[in-house]
Protein backbone atom coordinates (compact mmCIF):
# COMPACT_ATOMS: atom_id res chain seq x y z
CA UNK A 1 0.00 0.00 0.00
CA UNK A 2 1.34 3.44 -0.95
CA UNK A 3 2.04 5.95 1.77
CA UNK A 4 -0.09 9.08 1.71
CA UNK A 5 0.97 12.66 2.22
CA UNK A 6 0.57 14.22 5.66
CA UNK A 7 -1.62 17.31 5.51
CA UNK A 8 -0.67 20.47 7.39
CA UNK A 9 -2.86 23.57 7.65
CA UNK A 10 -1.36 27.00 8.26
CA UNK A 11 -3.29 30.21 8.84
CA UNK A 12 -0.74 32.97 8.30
CA UNK A 13 -1.08 36.72 8.80
CA UNK A 14 1.58 38.34 6.61
CA UNK A 15 2.88 41.87 7.12
CA UNK A 16 5.48 42.49 4.42
CA UNK A 17 6.72 46.01 5.01
CA UNK A 18 9.31 45.70 2.24
CA UNK A 19 6.62 45.24 -0.45
CA UNK A 20 3.65 46.85 1.29
CA UNK A 21 1.78 43.54 1.22
CA UNK A 22 -0.59 42.77 4.10
CA UNK A 23 -2.85 39.73 3.89
CA UNK A 24 -4.02 36.55 5.57
CA UNK A 25 -3.52 33.23 3.82
CA UNK A 26 -4.98 29.85 4.71
CA UNK A 27 -2.50 27.33 3.33
CA UNK A 28 -2.83 23.58 2.95
CA UNK A 29 0.57 21.91 2.74
CA UNK A 30 0.82 18.27 1.75
CA UNK A 31 4.06 16.77 3.06
CA UNK A 32 4.90 13.98 0.61
CA UNK A 33 6.26 10.78 2.26
CA UNK A 34 9.65 11.42 0.62
CA UNK A 35 9.75 15.05 1.81
CA UNK A 36 11.17 16.17 5.14
CA UNK A 37 9.30 18.48 7.48
CA UNK A 38 12.18 20.95 7.07
CA UNK A 39 11.63 21.10 3.31
CA UNK A 40 7.87 21.48 3.73
CA UNK A 41 8.42 24.38 6.13
CA UNK A 42 10.84 25.93 3.63
CA UNK A 43 8.08 25.75 0.99
CA UNK A 44 5.87 27.68 3.40
CA UNK A 45 8.62 30.25 4.05
CA UNK A 46 9.18 30.65 0.29
CA UNK A 47 5.46 31.34 -0.01
CA UNK A 48 5.63 33.98 2.74
CA UNK A 49 8.64 35.75 1.19
CA UNK A 50 6.85 35.97 -2.17
CA UNK A 51 3.20 35.98 -1.10
CA UNK A 52 0.53 37.13 -3.51
CA UNK A 53 -3.04 36.17 -4.32
CA UNK A 54 -1.86 34.18 -7.35
CA UNK A 55 1.17 32.37 -5.89
CA UNK A 56 0.39 28.65 -5.68
CA UNK A 57 1.92 25.37 -4.59
CA UNK A 58 2.42 22.84 -7.38
CA UNK A 59 2.77 19.06 -7.60
CA UNK A 60 6.48 19.70 -6.84
CA UNK A 61 8.12 16.38 -5.93
CA UNK A 62 5.50 14.42 -7.90
CA UNK A 63 6.10 16.34 -11.17
CA UNK A 64 9.53 16.86 -12.73
CA UNK A 65 8.37 19.79 -14.87
CA UNK A 66 6.98 21.92 -12.04
CA UNK A 67 8.69 23.97 -9.32
CA UNK A 68 7.72 23.99 -5.64
CA UNK A 69 5.66 27.15 -6.19
CA UNK A 70 4.73 29.32 -9.10
CA UNK A 71 2.80 32.41 -9.94
CA UNK A 72 1.01 32.56 -13.28
CA UNK A 73 -0.80 35.41 -14.96
CA UNK A 74 -4.24 35.18 -16.58
CA UNK A 75 -2.64 34.11 -19.87
CA UNK A 76 -1.12 31.11 -18.05
CA UNK A 77 2.40 32.52 -18.43
CA UNK A 78 4.75 31.85 -15.52
CA UNK A 79 5.69 35.09 -13.78
CA UNK A 80 7.55 33.50 -10.86
CA UNK A 81 9.14 30.04 -10.58
CA UNK A 82 10.36 29.01 -7.11
CA UNK A 83 12.53 25.92 -6.67
CA UNK A 84 13.96 24.43 -3.49
CA UNK A 85 17.22 22.59 -3.00
CA UNK A 86 20.07 22.29 -5.44
CA UNK A 87 18.67 21.95 -8.97
CA UNK A 88 20.99 21.06 -11.83
CA UNK A 89 21.99 23.48 -14.59
CA UNK A 90 19.48 22.01 -17.06
CA UNK A 91 16.56 22.59 -14.69
CA UNK A 92 17.66 26.17 -13.92
CA UNK A 93 18.05 26.92 -17.63
CA UNK A 94 14.57 25.54 -18.31
CA UNK A 95 13.08 27.60 -15.47
CA UNK A 96 14.81 30.79 -16.62
CA UNK A 97 13.53 30.32 -20.16
CA UNK A 98 9.93 29.65 -19.03
CA UNK A 99 9.49 32.26 -16.28
CA UNK A 100 9.97 35.99 -15.92
CA UNK A 101 11.62 35.51 -12.53
CA UNK A 102 13.23 32.44 -10.93
CA UNK A 103 14.18 32.04 -7.28
CA UNK A 104 16.04 29.05 -5.88
CA UNK A 105 16.03 28.57 -2.11
CA UNK A 106 19.04 26.39 -1.42
CA UNK A 107 19.02 24.59 1.93
CA UNK A 108 21.62 21.87 2.10
CA UNK A 109 24.20 23.38 4.45
CA UNK A 110 27.69 22.27 3.39
CA UNK A 111 26.28 20.33 0.41
CA UNK A 112 24.58 23.53 -0.72
CA UNK A 113 27.89 25.41 -0.55
CA UNK A 114 29.56 22.77 -2.73
CA UNK A 115 26.62 22.86 -5.17
CA UNK A 116 26.81 26.65 -5.47
CA UNK A 117 30.57 26.64 -6.06
CA UNK A 118 29.99 24.29 -9.00
CA UNK A 119 26.93 26.15 -10.33
CA UNK A 120 27.83 29.81 -9.93
CA UNK A 121 29.79 30.14 -13.17
CA UNK A 122 27.26 28.04 -15.10
CA UNK A 123 24.13 30.03 -14.18
CA UNK A 124 25.59 33.50 -13.72
CA UNK A 125 24.38 34.52 -17.18
CA UNK A 126 20.71 34.25 -16.23
CA UNK A 127 19.55 37.79 -15.41
CA UNK A 128 16.17 36.61 -14.07
CA UNK A 129 17.66 34.19 -11.50
CA UNK A 130 18.07 34.76 -7.77
CA UNK A 131 19.63 32.17 -5.45
CA UNK A 132 19.13 32.39 -1.70
CA UNK A 133 20.77 30.09 0.84
CA UNK A 134 18.87 29.14 4.00
CA UNK A 135 20.96 27.67 6.82
CA UNK A 136 20.31 24.26 8.40
CA UNK A 137 19.94 25.84 11.86
CA UNK A 138 17.05 27.96 10.58
CA UNK A 139 15.40 24.90 9.03
CA UNK A 140 15.73 23.06 12.32
CA UNK A 141 14.02 25.91 14.16
CA UNK A 142 11.26 26.02 11.56
CA UNK A 143 10.64 22.27 11.80
CA UNK A 144 10.22 22.63 15.57
CA UNK A 145 7.25 24.93 14.82
CA UNK A 146 5.56 22.43 12.51
CA UNK A 147 2.19 21.22 13.69
CA UNK A 148 -0.72 19.76 11.75
CA UNK A 149 -2.63 22.99 12.41
CA UNK A 150 -0.65 26.23 12.71
CA UNK A 151 -1.60 29.82 13.49
CA UNK A 152 1.34 31.97 12.40
CA UNK A 153 2.25 35.62 12.23
CA UNK A 154 4.87 36.62 9.65
CA UNK A 155 6.59 40.00 9.64
CA UNK A 156 9.00 40.90 6.85
CA UNK A 157 11.26 43.94 6.96
CA UNK A 158 14.65 44.67 5.43
CA UNK A 159 14.79 41.19 3.88
CA UNK A 160 14.29 39.47 7.24
CA UNK A 161 11.33 37.30 8.16
CA UNK A 162 10.18 36.90 11.73
CA UNK A 163 7.82 33.95 12.04
CA UNK A 164 5.89 33.43 15.26
CA UNK A 165 3.38 30.86 16.46
CA UNK A 166 2.78 32.58 19.81
CA UNK A 167 5.33 30.35 21.56
CA UNK A 168 8.30 30.27 19.19
CA UNK A 169 9.86 33.11 17.21
CA UNK A 170 12.14 32.21 14.32
CA UNK A 171 14.28 34.65 12.36
CA UNK A 172 14.66 33.58 8.73
CA UNK A 173 17.48 35.34 6.94
CA UNK A 174 18.59 34.09 3.60
CA UNK A 175 22.09 34.58 2.27
CA UNK A 176 21.72 36.09 -1.20
CA UNK A 177 24.11 34.06 -3.37
CA UNK A 178 22.88 35.61 -6.63
CA UNK A 179 20.51 38.46 -7.35
CA UNK A 180 18.41 38.84 -10.47
CA UNK A 181 19.32 41.88 -12.56
CA UNK A 182 15.96 43.52 -11.81
CA UNK A 183 15.84 42.58 -8.09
Amino acid sequence: MALKATIYKADIDISDMDRGYYASHNLTLACHPSETVERMMLRMVAFIFNASETLAFTKDICADDEPALWQKNYSDEIELWIDLGEPDEKRIKKACSRAEQVIVYSHGGRASDVWWQAMESKVGRFDNLSVIGIGPETLSELSAMAERSMQLCATLQDGQLWLSDGTHNVLVEGVRLKSAAHA
